[in-house]
């Protein structure tokens, strides 16, 4: 990739995506920077489809983009020049690309959905994809983790609509499961013409977020089985949303008039824990959970990039383990002097 193409990705998240960027300080440069372009990619398509009156055009327009970019003929802009370079360099399957701009096309359409499995489905487009994408980027194909990676994208994606409820439905949104407000007595077309906080709104909040605690439970058992070097970044993303669940609970589940976030401290203090955590799991067993099934919703992903791989010999992954913490140690210095500054 050319680095002022790579410059050009990175100022594109500093400003959007605060969470990831403070996260993506603790993975290796090798890493890191396939990372920014994939995000990257991920906010221009977002941010044009919310940009655009005519949404379908500008879907059109990204499937177009997305086309050039694996025929290795890319639109000559930064982005689209770094992306189609990752997706020769990392063997992207179209399929994951394909799954985000699907999911962007359902959120231009406006699509409600009746049920937490239609949530799922959801999700899993817009944010599972983009997890099973940064595992190919580490040159994971594993199908257990992968339907970890799954758990860990839908999980923040619910975190994402708990936290946002009050804020989508002044802009016309609505994506908390059309069946919760029903059991709730609340009229789904009353309420976006006017979100108010209310028992009823916590409830599902806290449901939201319940369903989504349950995901990163799931999630931490595949953590561990990242290369090394990419899980302090992975795990710090995951305590950074998790988080803003906690916020959001503190708020007595008020997310219509408050919008829960974390703090620069906040952030530090977990990519100081997420050092430690990256230590701990390495000397520990492998968790069982880590071969659950993936969420039904989500299975396309995994069988898309996945590919069954025999586990490792216990103590061939605690290879270079000493090596390894002490380059975190170095990275993680680096990184809380950038996110400082």
């Amino acid at each position: 990739m050319i680095e002022s193409d790579i410059y050009g990705c990175y100022e594109a998240i500093r400003k959007g995506s605060h969470s990831f960027y403070a996260a993506s300080k603790l993975l290796p440069k090798q890493v890191r920077d396939p990372a920014v372009v994939l995000y990257a990619f991920c906010r221009v398509a977002d941010d044009n489809v919310d940009a655009e009156n005519a949404r379908q055009d500008a879907i059109d327009l990204l499937r177009e983009r997305l086309e050039l970019a694996y025929l290795g003929t890319p639109k000559n802009e930064p982005i689209d020049r770094a992306f189609a370079s990752l997706v020769e360099s990392c063997k992207m399957p179209r399929a994951l690309p394909d799954a985000l701009l699907e999911g962007l096309e359902w959120d231009s359409l406006n699509l409600r959905f009746e049920t937490l499995s239609d949530l799922h489905s959801y999700s899993a487009r817009v944010a599972s994809a983009v997890g099973v994408m940064m595992c190919v980027i580490m040159s994971v194909r594993d199908k257990d983790v992968l339907a970890r990676a799954c758990d860990l994208g839908a999980a923040m994606q619910l975190t994402n609509i708990a936290r946002d409820i009050g804020e989508d439905a002044r802009n016309g949104r609505l994506y908390i499961p059309l069946r919760w407000m029903s059991e709730e007595g609340l009229n789904s077309t009353e309420f976006l013409k006017n979100p108010e906080a209310c028992q009823k709104t916590a409830r599902i909040a806290k449901r939201l977020l319940m369903e989504a605690e349950q995901l990163y439970q799931r999630a931490e058992a595949g953590l561990s089985q990242l290369p090394f070097s990419c899980r302090p970044g992975i795990f710090a993303a995951r305590y950074i949303y998790e988080r803003i669940g906690k916020h959001i609970a503190a708020a007595n589940y008020n997310s219509i008039t408050n919008r829960a976030f974390t703090t620069k401290i906040e952030k530090i203090g977990f990519l100081m824990l997420s050092i430690a955590n990256t230590a701990t799991v390495t000397v520990m067993p492998r968790s069982a959970i880590v071969h659950a099934e993936p969420l039904e919703e989500m299975r396309f992903l995994v069988d898309a990039a996945g590919e069954i791989q025999p586990s490792k010999n216990f103590l061939d992954r605690k290879a270079g383990t000493v090596m390894n913490i002490l380059e975190q140690m170095e990275r993680r210095d680096r990184g809380f002097q950038e996110v400082l500054e």
